[in-house]
């Protein structure tokens, strides 16, 4: 199978055809270094490879709406209709278009009708196919998925592109974890996956506060409901709450959705799972500043960890953000490192989710590429991401260096 990777960003492409590829995921350089300029290739010249392929996959970003209807809740589909468009344009022949982007129910309807009017009579086909990776462990997802989802119309046609994508997947996959099932399904599924995760989240962090209250811990709490084979024990890790491209904007389109339908209960339901995670981040700055005798002002605090999560530089909806937010606006003088997140990274995170501007991140926050220098005087350290090497510092010699009273706000339950 030979791959051709589109963008419209030459420099993204040309960072995917360097030595330092744009993202961070551990075994995906030695994956892409195999097999580039093989069977793996990196262009600029869509159009031309629209043409020549016969699968394409449409994986653009579907960011949550920030104005018209829905704002703040629905997936803003733009990029979808617009590269359903541009094939329907350019395609002399029958395609196989594969809608890999998260995005709501019935959105593979919408591209359908504009791939039907393409000009050139021409019958393409639609298929829905979510992808599950996790960031962080994303290439043994792939090589050893849980299961491969397929959906696509329940027509001669539209099972003959599913069993032909199937085809594709089972070189490697066992033909038992390719589910294949109607575009709808596929589609919801997606969506549905990444609330029940993050609902576990949410449930978790709700009883951590109960613990903090009652005297019980709560990672003997999750130990003990995670061992029930019914329940399981993935996700059930108390935390400052959880971050990422998709778990929020996948719930807030799953609420708007609902709405739209006129399930207010429904809507509600997935809406609290949102609310606690909110919750859970402003519970964990405030108890910060109160025990350190409701004051930060001036005080350096040391953030270990911005990423979302370990594994990955990826700081999108990450709850450090909202933490250095907040610590900003009490004026304490932030520093922070991650041995993965990119400054330029940070202050776009902070400007677009936060509304903070670089010149005030400059002011407040200081990205450090050393450790020690980064806690060395701290009046507090605060872990916010579930690093390896944060669980291995040598915490007694840093606490010798340690403005006293010194303080450890442990965010993700590592230490």
């Amino acid at each position: 199978v030979t791959v051709f990777v589109g963008d419209l960003n030459k420099n993204l492409i040309d960072a995917w055809n360097s030595d330092n590829l744009p993202i961070y995921e551990p075994g995906l350089d030695e994956v892409v270094k195999r097999c580039r300029n093989k069977n793996l290739f990196f262009t600029t010249e869509i159009d031309k490879y629209i043409e020549e392929c016969d699968i394409i996959f449409v994986s653009v970003n579907t960011p949550t709406k920030t104005s018209g209807m829905g704002a703040g809740r629905a997936a803003n589909i733009k990029n979808c209709e617009l590269a359903a468009r541009n094939i329907a344009n350019i395609a002399k022949t029958p395609k196989i278009v594969v809608e890999k982007s998260t995005v709501p129910v019935r959105t593979a309807e919408s591209m359908g009708r504009v791939l039907a009017a393409n000009g050139h009579g021409l019958k393409h086909q639609i298929l829905s196919n979510p992808e599950f990776l996790a960031e962080g462990t994303a290439v043994q997802d792939l090589l050893k998925p849980g299961r491969v989802l397929i959906g696509g119309e329940q027509t001669p046609e539209g099972l003959a592109a599913i069993e032909r994508l199937a085809g594709v997947y089972a070189h490697w996959i066992p033909r038992e974890r390719i589910i294949t099932t109607n575009l709808w399904s596929s589609e919801l599924s997606k969506l549905v996956a990444n609330a029940f995760l993050a609902q576990r989240i949410s449930s978790i962090n709700s009883i951590s506060a109960l613990c903090e209250v009652s005297g019980a811990d709560v990672r003997e709490v999750s130990r003990a409901v995670g061992m029930d084979p019914r329940i399981g024990p993935k996700f059930l890790n108390s935390s400052v709450g959880f971050g990422g491209s998709c778990f929020q904007k996948d719930i807030l389109n799953l609420v708007y959705l609902c709405e739209s339908f006129g399930l207010t209960e429904v809507a509600a339901y997935w809406q609290s799972v949102i609310d606690m995670n909110e919750y859970q981040k402003n519970r964990f700055v405030q108890n910060m500043v109160q025990t350190m005798f409701n004051t930060v002002t001036g005080k350096k605090i040391s953030i270990l960890g911005f990423a979302f999560k370990k594994d990955t530089g990826d700081v999108r909806e990450t709850a450090a953000a909202y933490i250095c937010k907040h610590l900003i606006a009490e004026q304490a003088e932030i520093h922070v490192y991650d041995p993965k997140v990119q400054k330029e990274d940070m202050l776009r995170e902070m400007q677009y989710t936060c509304g903070i501007n670089e010149e005030t991140c400059n002011k407040y926050i200081t990205l450090h590429s050393d450790v020690n220098k980064c806690l060395d005087k701290a009046h507090c350290i605060a872990v916010l991401t579930e690093w390896d090497m944060f669980a291995t510092l040598d915490f007694k010699k840093i606490y010798k260096n340690m403005a006293k009273p010194a303080f450890v706000f442990d965010g993700r339950n590592i230490m």
